[in-house]
């Protein structure tokens, strides 16, 4: 099984001069752990969940921060044909949970441990 078989869904987006608040809700809405940070119609960073427990945790204020302050810059992507066993095996070594799938320079999705664990647990 390939990554191209676990993206294809609304991915959700916010810009960098998002306001966390608003980020975290997006997410908590739409239920997922990581938002792809996007200015100009390129993927700048990722925002994860893993970022705002840092932010509230480091931050005077969060209600004046932004997505830029606290988003994963130009994180590392994966092709859409890369095997989910390879994939799975990269993640964890570097210590990731989240991983956007991009081709061509257009964001596909963003794969998550919970998608992996799925696919090499039902997949084939």
């Amino acid at each position: 099984m390939r990554l191209e078989s676990l993206v294809g869904g609304a991915t959700e987006v916010v810009g960098p001069e998002t306001c966390l608040a608003d980020a975290a809700a997006l997410m908590l809405d739409h239920d997922v752990s990581a938002v792809a940070v996007v200015a100009d119609r390129e993927m700048v960073g990722i925002l994860t969940d893993r970022d705002l427990t840092r932010a509230l945790a480091e931050a005077e204020d969060t209600s004046a921060e932004m997505v830029q302050d606290w988003m994963s810059e130009a994180p590392d992507v994966m092709a859409p044909d890369v095997r989910v066993t390879e994939a799975a095996q990269w993640m964890l070594e570097a210590g990731y949970r989240h991983l956007p799938v991009m081709a061509d320079d257009e964001l596909l999705g963003i794969v998550d441990v919970r998608d992996l664990l799925w696919a090499l647990t039902n997949g084939s």
